[in-house]
Order: structure tokens, then C-alpha cells, then sequence
């Protein structure tokens, strides 16, 4: 966009940083028309709601540079190195090795724990937070990879454990738990090899959505942090009592997978954080109320204008309080990147959320990332729509910044003195182009209650189909949207989720 010159000045604390218009642009067909609504049903209205937005437009074309996630390829990756050591145990059993019950309970039990040791390598690399990672793949589909085989996961080590003491038990003819005590306390590393079954399991039953919704984050995050402690200890046991991990192919394979997880974890976890916080020396600039329970932080570092960082991601924040330095949190950016501040908006749900309206200027911050691709750069189609519930508007304010004309904000909110950035959300809305719509209620009130059906939602957008359509807020509403979405035949590619919770 090209600006007077008076306007390409850098924004100060608290402004809202957003384009002017092009100088050539065509005069406003909607202008006195609010930008923004609070929407109400109305059903004597053809749409259902009294509001009223941008005329629809047959122009689908896609972006010039639209991205997508590799998934395809890495898909295959995946099962071709899954392949891979399997094949590891059909190599090295003779034809007529398994020959009756017990040897084909130990054949099934080898298989599992071959393929649970590749699964566990695949989660580490998956939380190891290099960067090149989410770009190749998706925030979305690594989420949802990494949840997937978590629970294929355990269940092949509890697999691997139940055939292999159950074929040792025929070949003893002893009983199984006899011979799964004996194996336990005569076989190398099978106390480290059970403590880290524990751990796994542990991590599976904490993952489960209704159990984590009741633990403070922080336990559970460090809870899900042992996992690295269950590849120590079920690596040891794996190399001790593995009989497919020797042979010329499987000291090549087991070992190169080894040294790709440990670069990926040392490189995302130790160097690019290094990195960024010697470049930037971020710290607390100032921390502004915006209403209920909410806050922005704005942040001040160095160098700002290098920073990695697009509008719609978030990073991992550590703030070096005294009570506090010891808790790292996942937090969007409520206004894209520029080269005088950073901004986060935090609705407080806890003592650690709470404590951190309080801090004082200068307080020093460590901070990992950025993360996500939930990005405009990740559009396929010319217009966008913006869902967001509660404290979700945070990356959707920062998002409306890069987003085309006729843009559509949908903001759902329990009471309007919860909804946060009003005056920036129109404001933008006016310098961009673009429609805020409000639907504030609680869930049982009509207009809520109309707007994620397939008819609420056509009759707020009705090319809803060819938009990109950008989700972020509480599971239930965005679980509620995807499926009207898909309702309305939205493809998944024209569908993007920022999944804060990974």
C-alpha cells in the first residue's frame, strides 16, 4: 500500500498500527455503512440477521504465491521410514522361524516395539520446535499428527509388552506374571524400560482433553516434558535387549534417526532460542489494560525490524520475574510485528496470567519462536473470514492488518464489555475495507445460538465458500464452526486453525 508521507511514521505505545489506503483507490460504494455491528437475529430479514456487508464477488482467483503444508510428501516420508524398521525385523528372521504360538507372540512383539521406537523418535522430532518444521508442515496438521500418534504410541508399547511376556511365558511355560516379573528383574534395563512405559502413559492420560482442562498448565506441561526422559530410559533397553537394532543396515538406520532427533531438539530448543534472545534482548515496555480480565503487554527489544515474526503467530514467552521465570507460556501477537514494539493481549485464568498485569517496565523476557503458520500468506482464495471467540481475537486483530478487502471479522463474546479492541478492530476495518460483525449473547440466546448453523452462517456470509476462513478461540466454538463449515462445503485447504494449545 502506498502512504503519504506524513502517515510513514513508526506508531508509538498504544496506537493501532494499520495502511492507509492506495491513493488511486476507488471511492467507498459502502461508506456511512458501519464497519462494525453488533448483530441481532432478525427473521423477518431474507438473511436472517439485521446487518448488512460487502456485496459478493465472483473474482475467486486465487493469490499469486498462495502456500500449503507439504503434507503428501511428508506423509510418505513418514511411512517409507515406518517401512524401514519393520523391514529391520523381516531381514533378519529366517523363513520357517515362527513356527507355532510362542514364536509368533515373540514376532509380534518385536514387530511393536520396533515400530513404537520409530513413533517415539517421530513425536520428539515433532516437539522439537525447529522452525523449518512448522513451515513445512503446518501448526495444524503437526497437532494433529502429534496427538494421533501419541495414541498409536502407547498402544504399540503396551502391544509390544503383552506379546512379548506372553511368548516368553509359553516358551518358560510359566505364568504370565510370574514371567513378567522375571523379566523385569533379570533382563538389562527392563526397571528403566518400565518406569518409562509409566511415564508414556501418564503423558496419554494427561492429553486427553477433559484431564487437561483440569490440570494448571504449568504441571501440565512439565508432565509432558518427561517424554524426553522415556526415550532416555526405553532407549537404553531397546539397545540392551533389542534383537533387530544390530546388523549392517540397522546400525546405520537406528543411529542416523537417532542423530536427526537430537540435532532437531538441540537446534530448536537450545540454538535458535539462544539466538533470538542474544539479537533481540526483548523486555517489558509497558502493560496496558484493555477490560475485563485483559491486558496488553507491550514489548521492547532490539533490531525488531529482523525479527522472524508475521502477524497471526505466536511465541513462547518467559518472563524473568522473581515468582514467575520459571513458567513459559504460548502467546499470540495482537498486532503484527513492527519494528518499535511487539504486543500480547493475555485474558487472566490463573495466579501466573494474573501476576503478570503487574509487572514493571524493564523486566527482562526469554522468548522461543515464532510459531504457526497462521498466516495470510497461507491464503488460497482473494477474501478472508475471521472467526473469533474470547481470547482469540488476539491473533485475528493482528491478522485483519495483512488481509485483503472485504474482509469479514466475526467476534463472538459472552457480554459486550468483553470484547476487546473495538476501536481498533473498526478502525482497521475502515483503513482496510473490511466488516466486523459482534455476536454477543450467551450460548442459549437466539443470535449465538443461529450463528454456527448453516443458514446463521450463509446468511453473515454468503460466499462463505470461497473464503479463506481463519478459526481461533475456545475448542467448542471452533469445533462447532469446522463443522458447519464442512456443512457448507468449505474445503479443509480453505480452512485454518491456530492450534495455541500444542
Amino acid at each position: 500500500m502506498f502512504q503519504s508521507f506524513e502517515d510513514q511514521r513508526e506508531p508509538s505505545f498504544g496506537q493501532t498500527l494499520a495502511p492507509e489506503r492506495d491513493f488511486w483507490s476507488q471511492p467507498d460504494l459502502n461508506e456511512g455503512v458501519p464497519r462494525g455491528d453488533i448483530v441481532v437475529e432478525a427473521p423477518q430479514d431474507p438473511s436472517g440477521w439485521q446487518t448488512s456487508g460487502p456485496p459478493i464477488s465472483t473474482d475467486d482467483r486465487p493469490p499469486a504465491e498462495a502456500t500449503s503444508g507439504n503434507r503428501l510428501l511428508t506423509v510418505l516420508l513418514f511411512f517409507a521410514g515406518l517401512a524401514t524398521s519393520v523391514s529391520l525385523w523381516l531381514f533378519d528372521t529366517q523363513a520357517g522361524a515362527i513356527n507355532d504360538t510362542a514364536t509368533l507372540m515373540m514376532a509380534v512383539g518385536r514387530i511393536t516395539g520396533l515400530i513404537a521406537g520409530y513413533l517415539l523418535f517421530i513425536q520428539l522430532l515433532m516437539m522439537s520446535r525447529v522452525s523449518w518444521l512448522e513451515e513445512w508442515v503446518g501448526a495444524r496438521d503437526l497437532l494433529r499428527w502429534h496427538r494421533w500418534l501419541g495414541t498409536s504410541l502407547v498402544v504399540t508399547v503396551l502391544a509390544h509388552i503383552v506379546f512379548i511376556v506372553y511368548g516368553y511365558a509359553l516358551t518358560a511355560e510359566s505364568g504370565v506374571v510370574d514371567q513378567a516379573w522375571t523379566i523385569i528383574t533379570t533382563l538389562p534395563e527392563m526397571i528403566s524400560a518400565t518406569v518409562a512405559t509409566g511415564l508414556l502413559v501418564l503423558i496419554s492420560v494427561i492429553s486427553i482433553r477433559a484431564a487437561r482442562s483440569k490440570l494448571p498448565y504449568e504441571l501440565w506441561h512439565f508432565i509432558h516434558l518427561t517424554a524426553y526422559l522415556v526415550l532416555l530410559l526405553g532407549y537404553g533397553h531397546q539397545v540392551a535387549t533389542g534383537a533387530n537394532l544390530s546388523g549392517r543396515f540397522a546400525s546405520v538406520f537406528w543411529p542416523a534417526l537417532s542423530a536427526l532427533v537430537i540435532a532437531a531438539l538441540v537446534w530448536g530448543r537450545l540454538v535458535e532460542p539462544l539466538w533470538l534472545n542474544a539479537r533481540h534482548r526483548f523486555e517489558v515496555a509497558e502493560v496496558v489494560a484493555e477490560g475485563a480480565n485483559t491486558f496488553s503487554i507491550y514489548i521492547d527489544g532490539r533490531r525488531l525490524e529482523s525479527l522472524p515474526a508475521q502477524a497471526g503467530q505466536f511465541m513462547r514467552w518467559r518472563f524473568l520475574t522473581a515468582n514467575g521465570w520459571w513458567q513459559s507460556h504460548p502467546f499470540s501477537l495482537s498486532a503484527a510485528p513492527n519494528s518499535e514494539w511487539l504486543r500480547l493481549t493475555v485474558t487472566a485464568v490463573g495466579g501466573h496470567t494474573s501476576k503478570l498485569a503487574e509487572m514493571e517496565p524493564g523486566t527482562p523476557i526469554w522468548a522461543e519462536g515464532p510459531f504457526g503458520t497462521f498466516t495470510a500468506q497461507r491464503r488460497t482464495r482473494r477474501r478472508a473470514l475471521l472467526i473469533a471467540g474470547g481470547s482469540g481475537i488476539a491473533p485475528i486483530r493482528a491478522l485483519l492488518e495483512d488481509m485483503p478487502p472485504d474482509t469479514i471479522v466475526i467476534y463472538r463474546a459472552s457480554r459486550p464489555d468483553e470484547l476487546v479492541f473495538r476501536e481498533e478492530l473498526e478502525d482497521l476495518a475502515e483503513r482496510r475495507d473490511a466488516w466486523v460483525r459482534y455476536i454477543v449473547g450467551s450460548r442459549n440466546d437466539p443470535g449465538p445460538r443461529r450463528l454456527f448453523t448453516a443458514t446463521g452462517l450463509l446468511g453473515l456470509v454468503p460466499d462463505v465458500n470461497r473464503r479463506d476462513v481463519y478459526l481461533c478461540g475456545p475448542p467448542g466454538l471452533v469445533d462447532a464452526a469446522v463443522q458447519t463449515l464442512r456443512e457448507l462445503e468449505v474445503p479443509d485447504s480453505q480452512m485454518h486453525l491456530d492450534p495455541f494449545e500444542f
